[in-house]
């Protein structure tokens, strides 16, 4: 790890099963804050094996008038042959949060991706249901020198209300998980982009939750699922994770040392 400065800490890493390394992301301020601006760059060297998860959900503070909207950007490079595994907890907004969060990832030839994102309503428990501001997503995956995820969404509840049938209807978690490997053949991933969709029928349930898998442009699939609540979304996530980095390593998927 070159460098780390507050609030961001690195949780020594943990050697995991397959000869890769296991680290935690800590925000030891317990949150973001209104006006923080976060960077994270992971650089995973060619052949290594990295796996990276959060100590607790992303809790994005309430907005101060005068101050602008809290940011983090992460900036992910994965080397030659090298397999990262993004995994933080979900994105949790406070009533009145106003926030940016953008992802951009570059693979090399033969790198590996596996990367969910999780946002969750708010603070249910505390009646905060879609009571932020409003909330920006930015993503950018580049297999090569091709461009093969593009997002740019943002939600404001107040102006355009979640709850909508176009939108997420009787839903109110979010989930993406983006799979990737650079220079695999399009036949490979519409098989696993049938196989993946098989089990997303076999975990779909509409009082609970529903999934979908969808191929790339080329180099890659994104798993979405909409859920009623958060405990729905973890197991899936699992099971989508286990599946696919049978099929593109040839090895079992390790969870992070903590308990969904």
């Amino acid at each position: 790890m070159d460098r780390q400065d507050p609030p961001w800490k690195v949780v020594r890493a943990f050697p995991n099963p397959d000869g890769g390394l296991l680290l935690h992301l800590h925000n030891v301020s317990g949150g973001v804050l209104a006006g923080d601006r976060l960077a994270l760059n992971i650089d995973v060297a060619a052949g290594a094996v990295a796996q990276v998860t959060t100590t607790g959900a992303g809790r994005l503070y309430r907005h101060r008038a005068g101050v602008v909207d809290s940011e983090q950007r992460t900036r992910i490079s994965v080397g030659e042959g090298a397999i990262l595994e993004y995994l933080p907890d979900a994105v949790i907004p406070y009533a009145g949060a106003r926030h940016v969060q953008s992802t951009e990832v570059r693979l090399n030839s033969g790198a590996a991706l596996f990367w969910w994102e999780i946002l969750a309503p708010g603070r249910q428990a505390a009646g905060e249901k879609f009571a932020f501001d409003r909330l920006r997503f930015e993503n950018r995956v580049f297999s090569g020198t091709h461009l093969v995820l593009l997002e740019n969404f943002a939600v404001e509840p107040a102006a355009r209300s979640p709850r909508s049938v176009a939108r997420l209807g009787p839903y109110a978690w979010v989930s993406s998980f983006c799979i990737c490997q650079e220079g695999r053949p399009p036949a490979f991933w519409r098989d696993l982009e049938d196989h993946l969709n098989n089990l997303a029928s076999q975990l779909t349930r509409p009082a609970e939750a529903i999934w979908g898998a969808s191929m790339l442009a080329r180099d890659g699939i994104v798993v979405r699922g909409l859920s009623a609540t958060g405990r729905f979304l973890h197991p899936a996530l699992l099971d989508f994770w286990r599946a696919a980095r049978w099929i593109l390593t040839g090895k079992p998927a390790i969870p992070p040392r903590k308990v969904y």
